[in-house]
């Protein structure tokens, strides 16, 4: 439900097919004019498995943005993703940059998942909030913002300095994040500014990347 009213609030989406039951239809906005569906009907339209509250959205892609659009810095931080393919964990990591203020966040665009159905679902809508932006080489992405002015930073496991240490408050900061297990590729953390990891009890490695996100993200705003 959050992702397909998140949809049909956002003006840069074209909208080709409206399902819904008649009770969820009672939700959407107006102007979606949905074909009133059985319950079961629906489920015939989607995914095995698919849990659709009752409505869904057939819609067109959205267009990513030029990494132009992030520039020049204006407070706001910009999520970089290194290498992440989880839908589930691309979709998190949306929603935690909306919920945190982020200006955007970036993909490579051979590495990373489409924004489908399903990681729109795990977004929870925010693919309709966070502009994404796509590009053939992270590093050079990352060289970009850092002349622009970001305070650009790598989170690895094994960097010496705490992600806290490293945010001084006064400049945007473009955060970097790897796939599990594989991290940040060392060209790409090697055109970062710094390099600084998120402490935690020594009884776990590490984190999953969508929570690494959410509490980089914290801490960011929270220095600002």
């Amino acid at each position: 439900m959050h992702a397909s009213l998140a949809a049909l609030a956002n003006p840069q989406r074209r909208i080709e097919r409206v399902v819904a039951t008649r009770n969820a239809a009672s939700r959407l906005t107006a102007g979606a004019e949905p074909q009133i569906l059985d319950p079961d009907a629906i489920d015939g339209m989607l995914p095995p498995g698919a849990v659709h509250q009752g409505v869904a959205v057939r819609a067109y892609p959205i267009e990513p943005v030029e990494l132009g659009a992030c520039l020049p810095p204006d407070g706001r931080s910009v999520l970089i993703l290194d290498g992440v393919t989880d839908p589930q964990n691309v979709g998190a990591a949306f929603r935690s940059a909306a919920a945190f203020g982020a200006r955007a966040l970036v993909l490579q665009d051979r590495k990373s998942p489409p924004l489908t159905g399903a990681l729109a679902k795990a977004s929870a809508g925010a693919i309709e909030l966070v502009p994404h932006v796509r590009v053939a080489n992270l590093a050079r992405a990352v060289e970009t913002l850092r002349s622009s002015g970001y305070l650009t930073i790598a989170l690895e496991g094994e960097a010496t300095l705490d992600l806290a240490s490293v945010i001084d408050g006064k400049r945007s900061v473009a955060l970097v994040l790897g796939a599990e297990g594989k991290g940040v590729r060392p060209s790409v953390s090697e055109a970062c500014e710094a390099r600084a990891r998120i402490p935690i009890a020594p009884a776990m490695e590490s984190l999953n990347v969508s929570a690494a996100a959410a509490i980089a993200l914290y801490e960011v705003s929270r220095k600002r």
